[in-house]
């Protein structure tokens, strides 16, 4: 069984060669050891982003954190990484991808080790914006880097799917990790545990990626342009995360929303006229690399009720402990990891991306659905293991919309491509968050109100979120369905 390219996807021709980028084909041997530290990177990163949760209470104790100013300690990081994705990827294409990602895993390993010596909230809250800032560099470029490294359709199909693995990896062994390491030690180390891995990861880079000169800064250094999407991704990021404190009719909410919808038009409107635009408005007429975009923001936006709330369940309702908890969701992070690593290549190269992201969100709607019923004195074995094995869903999906979403790349634009993909699945996490928590608490709060037991509360407030993040993945699916073209496979 052989693939075919798709009509939209010209990478796969174009992106291998010695391109504009100015990039060689390394080896075969050389290819697997870049993925290899590719893939250390992002778990470091992904890692980081779960691992800093289960760590909350214990930071709001040790550093006498109010609960508003303890929010800081995500809000910093999301509104950072979020916001610098599209314009670190498009600064990789123009100065090196290579120098793109290593620069941002040495600001990163850095960040962390300030984070982990912090003794102020102050100094944790500057360390978490400088490991978005180091975040964002390195994960904007990282696919870019992939599919210039794997041009042949199998061989990229692997290559993503070991890339899925990795986010699928990181954040539910986050979860257990950072149980751990507060439990056995303190919370400073779920930040110092990632000197060793970013030291590797740097130790290895250097030799393992292929150099690439990069198109030069003159190929698309739209400077009014850039500054215009980074304040506007930074201010409608900032608007999101605050709605749970702030509600979405606020004149915060409202005025912060308003000036990014502005900026962001401004940004479009600039892209039109600049001679050197920062974002080609040319990539959305792909329907592949749009659809797959929005359908990513909804997926992901959806299921941040299950990677968070279902852990807020576990904790809040059963009496799970950290570390515990952690241990519920294995199972999840098993599945996916079979599925995307085992299958989803092949399944890829079989039936074509599209059919196979389709197959992936009706699971994940399964997924959903199942949570929507889930009792308040739930037994695991019978009512959640099952939820935990369906997520083989995310397996199925998150490869498929990975290649849609960079099938329409080419070699010179590759790392901004990268970039605008990291960018929707920023925002549909903090829309998650700002979405599906407020649902959640407000449900909870009118439960509580009416007399009803906190475990009984609190799962009626669950239940809501785990429906409307089914409504989202339906939005997805419906989506998915239309607006993307199915691929041609031969045997």
């Amino acid at each position: 069984m052989t693939a075919t390219a798709s009509p939209e996807a010209p990478a796969a021709e174009t992106a291998g060669t010695a391109d504009r980028a100015g990039t060689a084909p390394p080896e075969a041997r050389s290819r697997r050891l870049a993925l290899g530290v590719i893939a250390t990177g992002m778990l470091m990163i992904i890692l980081d982003g779960s691992i800093v949760t289960v760590a909350m209470p214990a930071i709001q104790q040790d550093l006498n954190f109010t609960p508003a100013g303890l929010s800081w300690v995500v809000n910093a990081y999301l509104i950072a990484f979020g916001s610098l994705l599209l314009l670190a990827g498009r600064l990789g294409d123009l100065i090196g991808r290579k120098r793109m990602f290593v620069t941002g895993i040495g600001v990163f390993t850095l960040a962390s080790v300030l984070a982990g010596a912090a003794t102020s909230p102050a100094m944790l809250i500057a360390a978490r914006f400088l490991q978005g800032l180091g975040g964002a560099m390195s994960s904007a470029v990282s696919l870019g880097i992939l599919i210039t490294l794997f041009t042949e359709p199998r061989e990229r199909a692997r290559a993503i799917a070991v890339f899925s693995f990795t986010g699928a990896a990181g954040a539910s062994l986050g979860q257990v990790l950072g149980g751990v390491l507060t439990d056995a030690l303190n919370w400073h180390w779920i930040f110092f545990i990632n000197l060793p891995i970013g030291l590797a990861a740097l130790l290895l880079a250097l030799p393992a990626l292929p150099a690439d000169r990069g198109l030069g800064l003159r190929a698309g250094a739209d400077l009014t342009g850039a500054l215009l999407v980074t304040a506007g991704l930074m201010t409608g990021i900032y608007s999101v995360v605050k709605v749970e404190q702030y509600g979405w009719t606020s004149a915060h909410t409202l005025g912060f929303g308003a000036l990014a919808v502005v900026l962001l038009g401004g940004f479009v409107v600039r892209q039109t006229k600049a001679r050197t635009p920062l974002l080609p408005l040319r990539m959305f007429r792909s329907r592949a690399v749009t659809g797959a975009n929005v359908v990513q923001m909804l997926m992901v936006a959806a299921l941040f009720s299950f990677q968070v709330l279902v852990a807020l369940y576990l904790q809040n309702v059963l009496g799970y402990g950290a570390a515990e908890t952690g241990l519920a969701m294995l199972p999840a992070a098993a599945v996916i990891g079979a599925v995307s690593l085992g299958v989803s290549a092949r399944l890829n190269a079989r039936f074509g991306e599209r059919n196979v992201l389709l197959a992936g969100l009706v699971l994940l709607l399964g997924v959903l659905g199942l949570l929507t019923r889930v009792p308040v004195h739930a037994d695991y074995w019978v009512d959640l293991l099952p939820v935990m094995l369906l997520a083989a869903g995310f397996g199925l999906a998150l490869p498929a919309l990975t290649s849609l979403a960079m099938s329409g790349a080419r070699a010179d634009d590759a790392g901004l491509a990268s970039g605008l993909f990291n960018t929707t699945q920023q925002i549909g996490s903090a829309l998650g968050v700002a979405v599906l928590t407020t649902l959640a608490a407000s449900r909870t709060e009118s439960a509580l109100a009416s007399g009803r037991p906190r475990p009984e509360a609190l799962t009626s407030g669950y239940h809501l979120a785990f429906g409307i993040g089914a409504a989202l993945l339906a939005a997805a699916l419906l989506i998915a369905a239309t607006v993307l073209r199915p691929t041609t496979r031969t045997r």
